[in-house]
């Protein structure tokens, strides 16, 4: 009995130890991603969450960097005219190039609306604006529901969340535990799909792996 406790006792104390180190590594990993200043791709997509991230998204398609923009997981009562009043002098952009979908309730959903968007216009490239400490977990949805898409991550950082110092800002503290316990159902779903997918490879008849996918699209890491 006391052998069995003691073993029970450890086992916790290292997954414990796990946990904390990840935590760490996960904030680690969110204050350094930095949004690159010549990023481009076929399409643009933001998650809904914060008017900034909508911002910097149209900004990006107004500046030539993607042929169309995705906006998921918006409201259903909220329609392009709305959203347009968001960004001044976007409602040229809104009328030709920026789609809205109201499916999504939340990021498993807007990887799934985002799907179905990329395949429809044939994007094999996509920006990805969301909030930083988001970023982690939407890249894992995405990548699990769209393995042969390249994503480029586009980081919008909230002004009241201090990721640079989070430990001296209680309310950003809680936001980045909440966002890293969302994040690991995340990441184990997307390493057993790729598990699933390479188990399910034929050996004889696949291709030599050169680092990309098919029509020569790099596998996000």
């Amino acid at each position: 009995m006391t052998r069995t406790v003691t073993w029970l006792a450890t086992a916790a104390a290292i997954m414990a130890t796990m946990l904390v180190v990840g935590f760490l590594a996960f904030t680690h990993a969110i204050g350094r991603v930095q949004p690159a200043a010549d990023v481009s791709a076929d399409g643009i997509v933001a998650l809904t969450g914060g008017k900034d991230r909508i911002a910097r998204a149209v900004r990006l398609l107004a500046d030539g960097r993607a042929k169309r923009l995705l906006i998921t997981g918006v409201y259903r009562k909220t329609g392009k005219r709305a959203l347009a009043r968001l960004v001044p002098t976007s409602e040229r952009l809104f009328a030709c190039c920026i789609d809205i979908g109201h499916e999504a309730l939340n990021t498993v959903g807007n990887a799934d609306e985002t799907r179905a968007w990329t395949r429809r216009h044939g994007f094999t490239s996509l920006i990805i604006v969301t909030s930083s400490y988001h970023m982690p977990r939407s890249l894992a949805e995405l990548s699990r529901a769209m393995p042969d898409v390249r994503f480029v991550p586009y980081p919008v950082t909230p002004h009241n969340v201090r990721v640079d110092a989070w430990w001296a800002y209680p309310g950003t503290a809680r936001l980045l535990v909440s966002e890293y316990v969302k994040f690991l159902p995340a990441a184990a779903r997307l390493g057993l799909s790729r598990l699933i997918g390479s188990s399910s490879s034929d050996p004889l008849t696949a291709r030599a792996d050169t680092g990309s996918g098919p029509a020569g699209i790099r596998q996000p890491r």
